[in-house]
């Protein structure tokens, strides 16, 4: 993400269709992606709405930070000790927000940290194979109590996931940590969920249609949707373990993002 300061992109409307276009995503996709209307990206988009309560989940979903997006504050690291614009890495690959990194009982929590528990698919001992999603009691992993309070998640109904394959990608990347709601289960349209499917851990979005769900997946073009009937949901063993509310966007070709 190429982000340019306030003289550059004065008004939210600029820096929203800039990040659009630096991610090549049109007003429907991104709508989906932050679970809302077109109608109110078209409003921001066209400088109808200065304001929408929407901002985080866009920022979220188009992977830029939500101060810059709101505000036009540039993000900022440290080169040298020196503070610096991110630069947008020269192959085009996704910024590295920042992994969530697994400690144990020995690892001494920072003042602003949280301590969650992770999902992953447990195999079943006695299972013939199959599998459970399960929390791992040997990892958690640390989390800002920041970006909880900001989304609004009481940490006891925190935890986390970690994303495998690329049926959401370029939105969620494989590998990417997902901070996940457990207390958000009932269905909103358009969100994204972490489901156990028959003991294995998907993330979709979700829908609800007459008579049962849908699954959505962000990479449409290769991963149709799936549509389950209540019994179905019953029968497969689908569970909603929560809604996302965050994820990590990682680089895949551990390139350096400071040149």
């Amino acid at each position: 993400m190429n982000y340019l300061d306030k003289n550059q992109l004065p008004t939210l409307a600029d820096r929203l269709n800039h990040a659009m276009a630096e991610r090549g995503m049109k007003q429907e996709q991104l709508a989906v992606a932050a679970g809302c209307t077109q109608a109110s990206i078209q409003k921001i988009s066209s400088g109808k709405s200065l304001k929408s309560r929407f901002l985080a989940a866009i920022a979220r979903a188009l992977q830029v930070d939500v101060d810059w997006l709101e505000l036009g504050t540039l993000p900022k690291t440290q080169h040298n000790g020196h503070p610096v614009a991110k630069p947008r890495p020269k192959d085009g690959t996704p910024y590295v927000l920042g992994e969530l990194s697994p400690w144990d009982d020995d690892t001494p929590l920072e003042d602003d940290e949280v301590a969650l528990p992770l999902y992953k698919e447990v195999e079943i001992s006695s299972g013939m194979g199959r599998s459970s999603v399960q929390i791992d009691e040997g990892r958690k992993v640390r989390f800002s109590s920041y970006t909880l309070r900001k989304a609004g998640i009481d940490p006891s109904n925190a935890a986390c996931a970690t994303n495998t394959g690329n049926s959401n990608h370029p939105l969620i990347l494989d590998k990417a940590t997902l901070g996940i709601d457990k207390g958000m289960r009932s269905i909103i349209d358009g969100q994204v969920y972490a489901l156990e499917h028959d003991g294995l851990l998907r993330i979709k979005f979700l829908y609800r249609i007459p008579g049962g769900i849908r699954l959505r997946s962000f990479n449409r073009d290769e991963y149709a949707d799936e549509d389950y009937t209540f019994e179905q949901v019953m029968d497969q063993h689908i569970q909603i373990i929560g809604r996302v509310f965050w994820w990590s966007t990682l680089n895949p070709t551990n390139i350096s993002l400071i040149r």
